[in-house]
């Protein structure tokens, strides 16, 4: 399965690695290691020597109970890490996390290759933004916003829901003209949804991959691996791996991971195994 991003081509045939590089203070997990542009850049670059196959930079936190940040803010933290990181003419396309248009169209013009929006796009102007662009887009499924979705997320079927609404953007996306290549589906692991409600998302990754688009899995350290083996955030790694593992076997292509070499060579078993 081929991806299209910008001058990107990625190829799924086997699942990749998209390695995560948050500018923020307040992130879950690696909030504050990598706000100046140089370190966040160093980092980056590591990521790719390590096996990345994407870079993701985000510069608002997205965690539960996280404090929104504003556009200037916002803005003044991931485009001068772009910029730095294009004008290294680096192998790998960068993708810009932020469900903000304005965000997505500095980072575009910046040199970024795929927007990934934790809002699936619903953000008045976000669909437009992508669609006059040749960028890649992953459309996430989230109930709620950061501030509320942990309190007490419900559904009558959260496997049904969730793919309804990939679904449902998905469609929105291709009738704006958005090829089908271009597009990437993430049911959103820990973003407005309960243990259960994550397990049962990942058994039913096959059901997923029936939409025709590549999925994206972000499960890398979060609290539902917590709560599965008791060890704070920065424990996770042996859990991280597992997850991410088990959701390639289970039809992911894409892994948004912190551990981007644990996770490459854990891929590479896997590949060998299949």
């Amino acid at each position: 399965m081929l991806f299209h991003c910008g001058r990107f081509r990625l190829n799924f045939d086997q699942p990749q690695v998209m390695g995560i590089v948050n500018v923020t203070p307040d992130s879950f997990s690696d909030g504050g290691q990598f706000q100046q542009v140089d370190a966040a850049v160093h980092h980056a670059l590591t990521l790719i020597e390590q096996g990345a196959a994407v870079l993701d930079i985000g510069g608002e936190s997205t965690r539960p109970n996280a404090t929104p940040v504003s556009l200037t803010e916002e803005l003044q933290r991931v485009v001068p890490v772009i910029e730095a990181l294009v004008a290294r003419d680096i192998p790998v396309p960068i993708s810009i996390d932020t469900y903000k248009p304005a965000v997505m169209q500095a980072a575009l013009a910046a040199g970024a290759s795929i927007v990934n929006d934790v809002r699936g796009l619903q953000e008045p102007g976000a669909l437009e933004v992508v669609a006059k662009s040749d960028a890649g887009v992953c459309i996430m499924h989230m109930q709620g916003m950061p501030q509320t979705m942990q309190l007490d997320p419900r559904y009558e079927d959260v496997v049904a829901e969730v793919k309804l609404f990939l679904q449902t953007q998905r469609d929105m996306c291709l009738a704006e003209g958005i090829a089908q290549d271009r597009i990437m589906l993430d049911p959103g692991f820990g973003f407005g949804k309960t243990r259960a409600h994550n397990i049962a998302l990942a058994k039913a990754l096959p059901e997923f991959s029936e939409l025709g688009c590549p999925l994206l899995v972000g499960l890398s350290r979060k609290s539902v691996l917590g709560q599965m083996t008791g060890n704070d955030v920065d424990a996770r790694l042996h859990a991280s791996v597992a997850a991410a593992v088990i959701s390639a076997m289970q039809g992911a292509h894409l892994l948004r991971v912190h551990d981007v070499k644990a996770t490459v060579e854990a891929l590479k078993v896997v590949a060998a195994l299949k």
